[in-house]
Protein backbone atom coordinates (compact mmCIF):
# COMPACT_ATOMS: atom_id res chain seq x y z
CA UNK A 1 0.00 0.00 0.00
CA UNK A 2 1.16 3.56 -0.35
CA UNK A 3 0.80 6.29 0.72
CA UNK A 4 -1.02 8.40 -1.97
CA UNK A 5 -4.00 9.56 -1.38
CA UNK A 6 -7.19 8.13 -2.70
CA UNK A 7 -10.52 9.15 -3.51
CA UNK A 8 -11.78 7.01 -0.89
CA UNK A 9 -9.66 7.88 2.38
CA UNK A 10 -9.67 11.60 3.52
CA UNK A 11 -6.29 13.39 3.94
CA UNK A 12 -5.68 12.71 7.69
CA UNK A 13 -6.75 9.28 7.38
CA UNK A 14 -3.43 8.39 4.87
CA UNK A 15 -0.89 9.45 7.14
CA UNK A 16 -2.21 7.65 10.27
CA UNK A 17 -2.41 4.47 8.67
CA UNK A 18 1.21 4.55 7.56
CA UNK A 19 2.74 3.34 10.77
CA UNK A 20 1.18 5.69 13.04
CA UNK A 21 3.56 6.15 16.17
CA UNK A 22 2.42 5.36 19.82
CA UNK A 23 2.21 8.64 20.37
CA UNK A 24 -0.79 9.17 17.67
CA UNK A 25 -2.43 6.14 19.30
CA UNK A 26 -2.18 7.85 22.54
CA UNK A 27 -3.48 11.11 21.38
CA UNK A 28 -6.65 9.04 19.48
CA UNK A 29 -7.66 7.10 22.48
CA UNK A 30 -7.88 10.64 24.55
CA UNK A 31 -9.14 12.03 22.11
CA UNK A 32 -12.10 9.40 22.01
CA UNK A 33 -12.46 9.24 25.33
CA UNK A 34 -13.03 12.68 25.96
CA UNK A 35 -15.65 12.56 23.13
CA UNK A 36 -17.42 9.75 25.35
CA UNK A 37 -17.07 11.69 28.26
CA UNK A 38 -18.68 14.54 26.38
CA UNK A 39 -20.98 12.25 25.05
CA UNK A 40 -22.43 11.07 27.97
CA UNK A 41 -22.44 14.41 29.67
CA UNK A 42 -24.63 15.28 26.76
CA UNK A 43 -26.49 12.68 27.36
CA UNK A 44 -27.23 13.22 30.72
CA UNK A 45 -28.08 16.62 29.95
CA UNK A 46 -30.80 15.63 27.96
CA UNK A 47 -32.14 13.38 29.94
CA UNK A 48 -32.75 15.83 32.85
CA UNK A 49 -33.85 18.26 30.74
CA UNK A 50 -36.66 15.75 29.70
CA UNK A 51 -37.39 14.83 33.48
CA UNK A 52 -37.69 18.69 34.28
CA UNK A 53 -39.99 19.62 31.45
CA UNK A 54 -42.02 16.13 32.01
CA UNK A 55 -42.41 17.86 36.00
CA UNK A 56 -43.20 21.08 34.55
CA UNK A 57 -45.27 20.04 32.51
CA UNK A 58 -47.60 18.10 35.39
CA UNK A 59 -46.81 20.89 37.71
CA UNK A 60 -48.59 23.49 35.40
CA UNK A 61 -51.37 20.94 34.75
CA UNK A 62 -51.74 20.89 38.68
CA UNK A 63 -51.94 24.85 38.61
CA UNK A 64 -54.30 24.89 36.14
CA UNK A 65 -56.85 22.46 37.81
CA UNK A 66 -56.30 24.14 41.07
CA UNK A 67 -57.38 27.60 39.32
CA UNK A 68 -60.33 26.00 38.04
CA UNK A 69 -60.99 24.32 41.51
CA UNK A 70 -61.16 27.33 43.01
CA UNK A 71 -63.38 28.63 40.48
CA UNK A 72 -65.79 26.37 40.95
CA UNK A 73 -66.12 26.03 44.86
CA UNK A 74 -67.77 29.33 44.88
CA UNK A 75 -70.34 27.56 42.78
CA UNK A 76 -70.59 24.68 44.94
CA UNK A 77 -71.09 26.87 48.05
CA UNK A 78 -73.95 28.20 46.34
CA UNK A 79 -75.97 25.05 45.59
CA UNK A 80 -75.49 24.00 49.30
CA UNK A 81 -76.91 27.26 50.28
CA UNK A 82 -79.84 27.33 48.17
CA UNK A 83 -80.41 23.32 49.26
CA UNK A 84 -80.08 24.30 52.94
CA UNK A 85 -82.78 27.26 52.56
CA UNK A 86 -85.44 25.37 51.25
CA UNK A 87 -88.40 25.07 52.94
CA UNK A 88 -89.99 22.37 54.40
CA UNK A 89 -93.25 22.70 52.27
CA UNK A 90 -91.44 22.61 48.73
CA UNK A 91 -88.57 20.35 50.01
CA UNK A 92 -90.26 17.35 48.06
CA UNK A 93 -90.81 18.83 44.80
CA UNK A 94 -89.66 17.43 41.63
CA UNK A 95 -87.23 20.22 40.70
CA UNK A 96 -85.79 20.61 44.04
CA UNK A 97 -84.79 16.84 44.32
CA UNK A 98 -83.19 18.04 40.56
CA UNK A 99 -81.11 20.75 42.20
CA UNK A 100 -79.66 18.07 44.84
CA UNK A 101 -79.04 15.87 41.94
CA UNK A 102 -77.23 18.84 40.09
CA UNK A 103 -75.33 18.99 43.74
CA UNK A 104 -74.57 15.56 44.08
CA UNK A 105 -73.30 15.05 40.69
CA UNK A 106 -71.06 18.20 40.78
CA UNK A 107 -69.22 16.74 44.09
CA UNK A 108 -68.78 14.05 42.68
CA UNK A 109 -66.87 15.06 39.43
CA UNK A 110 -64.93 17.35 41.93
CA UNK A 111 -64.07 13.96 44.09
CA UNK A 112 -62.85 12.19 40.75
CA UNK A 113 -60.73 15.36 40.16
CA UNK A 114 -58.79 14.58 43.57
CA UNK A 115 -60.76 17.33 45.66
CA UNK A 116 -61.72 16.37 49.13
CA UNK A 117 -63.61 18.31 51.81
CA UNK A 118 -61.49 19.51 54.59
CA UNK A 119 -63.75 17.62 57.95
CA UNK A 120 -63.34 20.52 60.35
CA UNK A 121 -66.74 20.27 62.56
CA UNK A 122 -65.08 19.22 66.21
CA UNK A 123 -61.66 18.45 65.27
CA UNK A 124 -58.66 19.98 66.62
CA UNK A 125 -57.61 23.42 64.99
CA UNK A 126 -55.14 23.47 62.28
CA UNK A 127 -54.16 26.61 60.90
CA UNK A 128 -52.28 24.61 58.08
CA UNK A 129 -56.26 23.31 56.78
CA UNK A 130 -58.55 26.02 59.14
CA UNK A 131 -58.90 29.73 58.92
CA UNK A 132 -60.06 30.88 62.20
CA UNK A 133 -62.36 33.44 62.29
CA UNK A 134 -64.24 33.66 65.21
CA UNK A 135 -64.24 32.32 68.57
CA UNK A 136 -66.96 31.02 70.45
CA UNK A 137 -67.59 28.98 73.76
CA UNK A 138 -66.55 25.30 73.49
CA UNK A 139 -63.82 23.40 73.82
CA UNK A 140 -60.39 25.04 73.65
CA UNK A 141 -58.49 24.71 70.59
CA UNK A 142 -61.60 22.63 68.90
CA UNK A 143 -63.47 23.34 65.67
CA UNK A 144 -67.04 24.31 67.35
CA UNK A 145 -68.30 25.55 63.82
CA UNK A 146 -67.78 25.19 60.33
CA UNK A 147 -68.32 28.74 58.24
CA UNK A 148 -67.46 28.13 54.92
CA UNK A 149 -66.13 24.30 53.82
CA UNK A 150 -62.78 23.85 53.17
CA UNK A 151 -60.93 21.72 50.02
CA UNK A 152 -57.91 19.83 49.39
CA UNK A 153 -56.73 18.85 45.71
CA UNK A 154 -54.48 16.18 46.03
CA UNK A 155 -53.49 16.48 49.32
CA UNK A 156 -53.01 20.43 48.97
CA UNK A 157 -55.51 22.99 50.20
CA UNK A 158 -57.04 24.56 47.78
CA UNK A 159 -59.23 26.43 50.14
CA UNK A 160 -58.99 26.61 53.90
CA UNK A 161 -61.30 26.01 56.03
CA UNK A 162 -63.62 29.04 57.11
CA UNK A 163 -64.06 27.83 61.09
CA UNK A 164 -65.27 28.88 64.59
CA UNK A 165 -62.91 28.25 67.68
CA UNK A 166 -63.65 27.06 70.63
CA UNK A 167 -62.30 29.33 73.27
CA UNK A 168 -63.00 27.37 76.37
CA UNK A 169 -65.89 26.74 78.66
CA UNK A 170 -66.29 30.42 80.03
CA UNK A 171 -65.15 31.75 76.81
CA UNK A 172 -66.09 35.52 75.60
CA UNK A 173 -67.76 36.37 72.43
CA UNK A 174 -69.79 33.43 71.39
CA UNK A 175 -72.85 32.81 69.98
CA UNK A 176 -74.75 31.43 73.59
CA UNK A 177 -77.84 33.78 72.73
CA UNK A 178 -78.82 31.96 69.08
CA UNK A 179 -77.35 34.96 67.01
CA UNK A 180 -76.68 34.22 63.43
CA UNK A 181 -72.89 32.79 63.22
CA UNK A 182 -72.78 33.82 59.82
CA UNK A 183 -73.57 37.57 60.67
CA UNK A 184 -71.17 37.67 63.33
CA UNK A 185 -68.49 35.98 61.60
CA UNK A 186 -68.96 38.49 58.51
CA UNK A 187 -68.85 40.91 61.77
CA UNK A 188 -65.23 39.48 62.92
CA UNK A 189 -63.86 39.07 59.26
CA UNK A 190 -64.39 43.04 59.07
Amino acid sequence: MTNEPTDSMPPDAIGATAGAPEDDVDALRAELEEARGKYMRAAADYQNLRRRSEEERKEYARYTLAALVINYLPVLDDLDRALESVHEEIAEHQWVEGVRMVERKFRAVLEASGVREIGADGSAFDPAVHEAISYAPGPAGQVVAVVQPGYTLDGKVVRPAQVVVGSGAGGTGGFSDGSNQNEATTESAE
